[in-house]
C-alpha cells in the first residue's frame, strides 16, 4: 500500500487523476476500521490533512459552505444555529475523539446507509461540491447515494465541500442504537421544517440500502399542513395527521435483518421517530410563531 500526501488541493486533484483508485483519508474514522479488519486493502491511501481548505467553513447570507473535513465538534460548537439538524446528528457520532477527527466528507465518501450525517443532509436539501482536474460540479444530495456504500463520484473526483441552506425553521434528528454511545445506528431519522417554502423534508438512515427520504410522507404532510392552514394558524397537528405521516415514513423503509436489529423493528422505530420529531419541530415552530406575534 502506497501513501500519498498532497500539500495542496491542486496536488490532491492531480494525484487522484493519476491514481483513480486512491482512497482519500482525512479523519480516517471509517477507512482505518475497514483496513484494520482487512475488509479493504487499497493500493493507494491519500492523506488530505495538509489541505487546509477542507477544514474551513463559510457562513453566507443564505447557506453554509462546509469543508469536507470540518470536524463534527466544530459543527456542534459553531454552526448550531445555522445547521441545527446536522449539529444534533453530530452529537451522536461515536466518541469525542472521533468527533474531533471525523467530518461530513468522510460520511459521504463512505456512503454507508448508517452514516449519522445523511438524514440531516437529506432533510436540509444539501448539495455536494466535488472536483477533479476536469472541473467542479455540485451534486444534489438526493442524487448522491447510488447503492450500498456507493456514491455518485467519478473515479478522479474528490469531495471538497457541502453546501447547506441555513435553517429557516426547526430541525430535528433522532437515532436508535444498541447503547448510548460509540454505536452504529440501528436506524435514524431527520426532519426539517421549511416555513419559507411551506414544505417539510425528511431523511432516513440505516433502514434501506441507501439513505432515503420518505417522499410520500412529505407530500402527505405538505398537503395536510396547507389544507388545514397550519402554517398560518399555528394549531397543534392532529393525531391522525401525525399517525399517517409516521406510517408513511415506515413504509418508505426497505430494511434488512442484521445483528443490530430486525427489519420489522427498524420500520416500527422509524415510525416512532417520525411522529416524535414532527411533534418536537412543530412545537418549536408554534413557539417561535407566538413569540414573533407577541413581539409585533
Amino acid at each position: 500500500m502506497d501513501f500519498l500526501r498532497p500539500a495542496s488541493w491542486e496536488e490532491a486533484l492531480a494525484a487522484k487523476a493519476e491514481h483513480p483508485t486512491a482512497v482519500p483519508i482525512a479523519g480516517g474514522t471509517d477507512v482505518m476500521v475497514e483496513i484494520n479488519f482487512d475488509h479493504r486493502r487499497p493500493e493507494y491511501l491519500m492523506d488530505l490533512n495538509r489541505v487546509g481548505d477542507l477544514f474551513e467553513w463559510e457562513v453566507g447570507q443564505e447557506s453554509v459552505r462546509l469543508g469536507a473535513s470540518v470536524p463534527y465538534t466544530k459543527i456542534m460548537e459553531n454552526l448550531r444555529a445555522e445547521l441545527p439538524g446536522l449539529a444534533l446528528a453530530s452529537h451522536t457520532v461515536a466518541s469525542p475523539q472521533i468527533r474531533n477527527r471525523g467530518g461530513v466528507g468522510g460520511n459521504l465518501g463512505t456512503a454507508s446507509p448508517a452514516g449519522d450525517a445523511h438524514p440531516a443532509l437529506l432533510a436540509a436539501g444539501a448539495e455536494v461540491e466535488v472536483e477533479s482536474v476536469r472541473g467542479s460540479r455540485r451534486i444534489p444530495i438526493d442524487d448522491f447515494y447510488q447503492g450500498v456504500k456507493r456514491n455518485a463520484l467519478q473515479p478522479d473526483e474528490l469531495i471538497r465541500a457541502v453546501h447547506i441552506k441555513k435553517a429557516d425553521g426547526p430541525q430535528q434528528f433522532s437515532k436508535v442504537g444498541t447503547r448510548n454511545a460509540m454505536v452504529i445506528a440501528v436506524c435514524a431519522f431527520g426532519l426539517a421544517l421549511h416555513p419559507e417554502t411551506r414544505t417539510v423534508r425528511t431523511g432516513i438512515g440505516s433502514a434501506a440500502p441507501t439513505p432515503v427520504r420518505a417522499k410520500a410522507a412529505e407530500e402527505f404532510l405538505n398537503a395536510a399542513l396547507e389544507e388545514g392552514g397550519f402554517w398560518d394558524n399555528g394549531k397543534i397537528i392532529t393525531p391522525s395527521v401525525a399517525k399517517q405521516f409516521a406510517d408513511l415514513c415506515s413504509a418508505a423503509c426497505n430494511p434488512i435483518d442484521d445483528v443490530r436489529g430486525t427489519a420489522s423493528y427498524r420500520r416500527h422505530a422509524v415510525g416512532v421517530m417520525a411522529r416524535r420529531t414532527l411533534t418536537w419541530t412543530w412545537e418549536s415552530y408554534r413557539g417561535a410563531r407566538r413569540a414573533s406575534e407577541g413581539a409585533a
